[in-house]
Formats: structure tokens, C-alpha cells, sequence
């Protein structure tokens, strides 16, 4: 009925394969691990396998699966007994191309997998058996075998009690080495259901197109990286993990992340909607997704039902994640780090284009600004100047930082706190990052005879750093820090690991490494453990430092999809400092380990080990008994705590499951023996590998 043959592409557009299957028998069944007294019914009947579970107590969601492969796999999904889609099939479309490992291994950035030779694979499905299993109030289904080229495994589907959302994950592995993935993954129709495509476009402006004014397929820019399917019984939204499914970037342009129309299959003119990782990205480094050989990678994606109209299951879909915008939480402010929006430079070229020597036409408010503020986030740390260091820069770069300063200072208010920062990266190897708790002047590049600190008019003091240990005098003489950017890749490959024992590195103004999902891996249960990894292993080596979220994105602006490269620390503040009064409190928060970091989806309320919180030191417990207690508000179903504790030499995992209700408070309080323990701090992450993690309590 469909090809199976692979084809080679690197543009848009490219054929989508579906589930596809030649044996027409009715599969085998397996219902031994499912748990009738649960919350989600299971019936088989004839060739048709149903599922149905409680939304709210008014309302019961359903799923009917087809054994018999001549027929689409989606018999029917709905809402109380009407099937807001029928007769649709799973659609799976996998690039597999190949990492370098030969620098930088699996945590390589500086790659791009587009520029070698990839193959595009048609997803197919024999549906030998199906297998239902019950985990607490959620019920798996998997369907066997799934293949993609060389990728083997199965799909499979997870339905959650009292919530309208399900989980489809194409769960595939090979033996090959080197690989880098890409999918795009949604549900297409011979005879589509439902009568429209809707979207809410990058302007903010919601779309709807019929199913038959279209017979092109098409990639869409999409706000919420959501596509939705309107008919007479309700709405389906499809979109996927919104911060695993984003690999890597320089810049965070909304590069297309959904498609929808006809002409889907290798034959016919099926109509299909769903999403995509586009294989070009921002045409500079695109690492695409890692996939080492032997692990399981989880392509997944989501559908959430509703009863209404397009709008209305956006809204619902929005709820995930605050609509896109980080949440207040009292006793916090947001701060989010590692930003080259290259203001400065922008705003003296415009000044020279428009031939002012005021603030230039459009750039009253930056998009940047606006972007910020629509995130929610409190506070900004800008890592400005982040360009080759010729002669011209090095001998503009007063007035460029203070123009920089001035910038902060205009742009900040009651609301958003702007923060000049840079990424130096001088003297002491790889990338760092400077915070300091008012405007510094300091020269980078300094003349030999440049005295190590000097008053100039109009500046005050101005500092010339000529060697590391004379950045680590700048920094304890204005109370600043400093902490490795993108740490074991990019330009720090090696770092901090080759200065962990210099002076800078062990001294109290170096704070620590920085965090993000880099590289991405979808077979991983959490996002970023190159960093989390590092952070661990910091901790052991016996300085108190401390892992801060960055972002690491050029040149922002509103239609940009920046949030789902996004991460932000919540800093212990009562207050928004203000520009003019210096912004100690800021640099004090992060230096005591007071803040956690998160994708904004799980909100840690409470950590606390024998009731001392983050970045406090606890005496060593007899018999090294420990009261460990971690809760946290989430949106998505929550999947798990793990606790994290080091003694030293070797980093151990406690993973606590706790298999929660989507929009729930989860708790865990464990006494646990742990033996020569020297620090201890908590994760949490939830089924679409959102997550976040605490700060380390110390124990001496």
C-alpha cells in the first residue's frame, strides 16, 4: 500500500513515511501486566484494542488501536463516546546522519551532520503484538516491531489518568556508531476527520486552514510549537516535548517546527499535520540529535483531546507551560544568563546609519527587551562582546562598555533588571563568563605598562587585566564572579577540568560551570548531563561550587521560538534591585547556592536536607543517617525525583518514582543512610524530560 524505500534529502520538502505494515492477521495481545482495578479501562474485541480512562468526572477519554494493518492504526480517539479523529495513522519520518566524534565525541556542538551524507526512512509497523502494561494511574501500550532504516524497536503509547493528554513515542535503537538523528513525527488520513488545520502563527495571530484548500504540504512557523485538527466533535493539538525536542543552536529563530497538508506519503495524497526538526537550523553549527549506538531513543510527541474549538485546546496546551512564559513564585526572582543580543554594537551601527547621536529609530524598547518580558523572566545577564578581538575593538572598548552600562541602565525598570555581562575569554582558558554587582570598567588587552588599576575622568577606576591571577585580584577587588560558559564543549572542551586546581578556580569568586541541554539525546531520562555530570563532579572535588542555567543564543526578537531553548534560575529574592543601588543581592544569591534551576515546568517549593536548604553546610549526621525532603509544583505528568549525593570520589543516584497527575504538588521526604556523604541536592523531571535541580547542601 506504501513505499519503503528511503531517499536521501537534506531541504525541505520531504516525503513522510507512515507506520506501515504487510501482515493483514490480527496481532497477538498481552494483558499480563495490565491491572483491571486501575483507573484505565482495557477491552479487546474482535480486531480492535480500547482504551478508555477518566479526563474529570464529567467527561472519559478514548482510544480504540486496529490490530489488522490494512486498516490505520487510530480506529477511533475521542471524548465521551465521539471521535474527534478516526481512521488515522501515526506518521514517523527519521534522518539519520552522522556525528563527528573524533574531537569533541558525543558532546560535540561544532558539528553539522547536513553537510555530510544523511538518509531520510519511512517508519514501519508490523503490529506483531501489543503489549498493555499498568504503572500506577498511567497505562503503556506497545506495539511491536517498529523500523526506520537500521533503527528497530517499537511504539508506543501512554495514557495518563484524569488528564486529556497522551504520549506517542517512537521507542528505536541501533547498533550502528555515529549516528545523528532528526524526526519529525504527527497523524495523517486518507480521509481526514476533521475539516481544519489551525495554528497560532509567530505574529500572534491564530490561522485556520480547511483540509481541502491545501494540496501542498508545508512547513509552518508556529507559536507554542502546536498544530491542531478542528472537526464537528472537537479539536486534536499535536506538539512535542517543548524543551528536548529543540537540539541545539546559536541563534533561536522559530525555524519551522510544524507542518501540515497533503501529499505526506511516498504515494497518494494523504492530509497529515504534526511537527519537525527542520535539518538546517540556523546554517551555522547544527548538531542534530545524538544517538550512540545501543541506546533507546524516545521520539515522541503529544496529543491532547479537547471537546472545543482550536482555540480552546491551545489554551489547554498552553497551561504545559505557563503559555511559553516562566511563573512567579514568592520569595524568588528569575534570572537568566548567557545572552549576545550584541545590543551595544547594534545600536552604534544604527546611530551611524541614521546619522543620530541619540537613541536610534527602533530601538526604544529592542525586540529583545519585549521578548524577555513576554518570557516572564526578572533579570537578564547579558554576555556582550562576544566577537573577534582586532585592533579596532580592543581600542573602542571603553566606550563600548560604557555604552553598555548606559544601556542596562535605560532599559532596566521596576519590571526587568538588564545586567551587563561578557564572555571575556582571555587568560585563564577556555570560555568564562564576568558578573560583577555594579558597572566595571576593565581592559581585556591591556598594554604591558598598563598599571593593574588606574582613575580615569568621566569612569572612575579602570582595570587592566594582563594574567589570570590578576583577574582573580579584579574580581575579589569589586566582588565579582566568574564561571566556565558551555562547559567540556565548544571552545571549554577540557574546561573547567584542566585549571580545577589553579588559584582562580579554588578561590570563592569563581562560582562554578554553567548548565543547558547540550548535547541532546533523546535516550537520556534528563536533559544536560554533560553539565549535571560536572556539576557532581565539582562538588567532589571539594570546593563548594555551583550550576547556573544559561541559554547561550544570539540576537533575540518576539517571533523568535526562545523558549524552548530556555532555562532559568530562581535566585532566593525577595526584591528586584534597582539599576542605580547596584545589584548585590544578585551576585550574593548565586555565590550561596541560593537558587535552583529549571525549564520552568517543574518548580521546586521545597529542599531541604535535616532542614538545611541549598548552599547551607550541615554537620556529618551519626551514622550518616540523613532526612531528605524535596516537593515541587509541575504541569506535566512528573516522572520522577532522583537524589544526587557525592563522597568525595564517586557521584550516586536514589531515583524515587513518582508517577504524578499533570497540574500537581509532588513530594518526597526520605531518611536514607549514606555513607561518607559531602554534599546532596535533588532532581526532578517529568515525562517530557522537563526537569530541575537543586543546588548542593554541603556536609562537613
Amino acid at each position: 500500500m506504501f513505499s519503503n524505500t528511503s531517499c536521501r534529502t537534506v531541504h525541505w520538502p520531504v516525503l513522510l513515511g507512515l507506520f506501515f505494515c504487510a501482515v493483514a492477521s490480527a496481532a497477538d495481545i498481552d494483558l499480563s501486566e495490565y491491572k483491571s482495578a486501575g483507573e484505565i479501562k482495557v477491552t479487546a474485541s474482535g480486531t480492535t484494542l480500547r482504551a478508555e480512562w477518566p479526563i474529570t468526572k464529567e467527561e472519559t477519554a478514548f482510544l480504540v488501536l486496529e490490530q489488522n494493518a490494512d486498516q490505520p492504526l487510530i480506529k477511533e480517539l475521542g471524548i465521551n463516546g465521539k471521535a474527534i479523529l478516526n481512521g488515522v495513522d501515526p506518521v514517523l519520518h527519521l534522518t539519520v546522519g552522522s556525528r563527528d566524534l573524533s574531537k569533541q565525541g558525543w558532546n560535540a556542538f561544532f558539528d553539522n551532520p547536513p553537510r555530510r551524507p544523511h538518509e531520510t526512512f519511512t517508519a514501519k509497523l508490523q503490529r506483531k503484538k501489543f503489549v498493555v502494561r499498568s504503572i500506577g494511574d498511567r497505562l503503556l501500550i506497545s506495539i511491536s516491531d517498529l523500523s526506520a532504516g537500521k533503527f528497530t524497536g517499537e511504539l508506543q503509547f501512554k495514557l495518563f489518568a484524569d488528564c486529556r493528554l497522551l504520549q506517542a513515542t517512537a521507542l528505536l535503537k541501533t547498533d550502528e556508531d555515529a549516528c545523528a538523528i532528526l524526526y519529525d513525527a504527527g497523524l495523517s488520513s486518507d480521509k481526514p476527520s476533521w475539516k481544519n488545520f489551525a495554528w497560532l502563527n509567530t505574529n500572534d495571530e491564530f490561522q485556520r486552514q480547511t483540509v481541502g484548500s491545501n494540496r501542498n504540504a508545508a512547513p509552518l512557523a508556529v507559536r507554542h510549537r502546536t498544530i491542531i485538527a478542528e472537526g464537528d466533535n472537537g479539536s486534536l493539538a499535536l506538539f512535542p516535548p517543548p524543551h528536548q525536542f529543540l537540539y541545539p543552536l546559536d541563534f533561536s529563530d522559530n525555524f519551522q517546527l510544524a507542518w501540515q497538508g497533503r501529499g505526506y506519503r511516498q504515494s497518494g495524497e494523504a492530509a497529515g499535520f504534526g511537527v519537525r526538526q527542520p535539518p538546517d537550523g540556523d546554517g551555522r553549527f547544527v548538531p542534530w540529535m545524538n544517538a550512540p549506538p545501543g541506546s533507546q531513543q524516545r521520539l515522541s510527541v503529544f496529543y491532547l483531546l479537547s471537546p472545543g474549538k482550536a482555540e480552546s485546546a491551545l489554551d489547554e496546551v498552553k497551561m504545559f507551560t505557563h503559555g511559553d512564559r516562566f511563573p512567579d513564585l514568592p520569595g524568588y526572582k528569575k534570572f537568566t544568563s548567557h545572552y549576545h543580543v550584541e545590543h551595544t554594537l547594534h545600536y552604534l551601527a544604527q546611530q551611524r546609519k541614521q546619522g543620530t547621536t541619540g537613541i536610534p529609530k527602533g530601538l526604544e524598547e529592542p525586540g529583545f527587551v519585549r521578548t524577555f518580558k513576554a518570557r516572564g523572566v526578572d533579570i537578564v545577564h547579558l554576555a556582550e562582546f562576544h566577537v573577534g578581538h582586532s585592533p579596532d575593538f580592543i581600542a573602542q572598548r571603553l566606550p563600548q562598555l560604557a555604552l553598555m552600562h548606559e544601556e542596562c541602565r535605560r532599559l532596566s525598570n521596576d519590571k526587568l533588571l538588564l545586567l551587563p555581562g561578557e564572555e571575556p575569554n582571555v587568560h585563564l582558558g577556555g570560555h568564562w563568563i564576568s558578573l560583577f554587582p555594579k558597572p566595571v570598567y576593565w581592559l581585556l588587552h591591556p598594554k604591558e605598562s598598563d598599571p593593574f588599576v588606574r582613575e580615569i575622568d568621566g569612569l572612575g577606576k579602570v582595570y587592566a587585566v594582563h594574567n589570570a591571577a590578576e583577574v582573580q585580584k579584579l574580581m575579589e577587588a569589586e566582588g565579582g564572579l566568574m564561571w566556565a560558559a558551555h562547559p567540556r564543549t565548544k571552545s571549554s572542551f577540557g574546561f573547567p577540568d584542566k585549571y580545577k586546581n589553579e588559584p582562580f578556580y579554588q578561590s570563592d569568586r569563581f562560582l562554578g560551570a554553567a548548565w543547558k541541554a547540550l548535547p541532546a539525546d533523546l535516550s537520556l531520562p534528563r536533559l544536560g548531563t554533560r553539565a549535571l555530570d560536572l556539576g557532581s563532579d565539582m562538588a567532589n572535588w571539594g570546593q563548594q561550587k555551583y550550576l547556573l542555567g544559561e541559554v547561550d543564543v544570539f540576537q533575540i526578537q518576539p517571533d523568535h521560538e526562545l523558549y524552548g531553548h530556555m532555562n532559568v534560575n530562581y535566585l532566593q529574592l525577595e526584591q528586584l534591585p534597582k539599576f542605580d543601588d547596584g545589584w548585590q543581592p544578585v551576585v550574593d544569591a548565586l555565590r550561596g547556592g541560593k537558587f535552583f534551576v529549571t525549564t520552568g515546568e517543574v518548580l521546586p517549593i521545597g529542599f531541604h536536607v535535616n532542614e538545611k536548604r541549598s548552599g547551607e553546610t550541615l554537620a556529618r549526621q551519626p551514622g550518616d543517617k540523613y532526612l531528605v525532603h524535596f516537593s515541587a509544583h509541575t504541569t506535566f505528568p512528573f516522572d520522577c525525583a532522583e537524589i544526587v549525593w557525592g563522597d568525595g570520589e564517586r557521584t550516586h543516584r536514589i531515583r524515587k518514582e513518582i508517577f504524578a497527575r499533570p497540574f500537581f504538588d509532588v513530594a518526597v521526604a526520605v531518611e536514607l543512610e549514606l555513607p561518607g556523604v559531602k554534599w546532596i541536592r535533588v532532581e526532578g523531571w517529568d515525562t517530557a524530560t522537563n526537569g530541575a535541580f537543586t543546588q548542593p547542601v554541603w556536609v562537613k
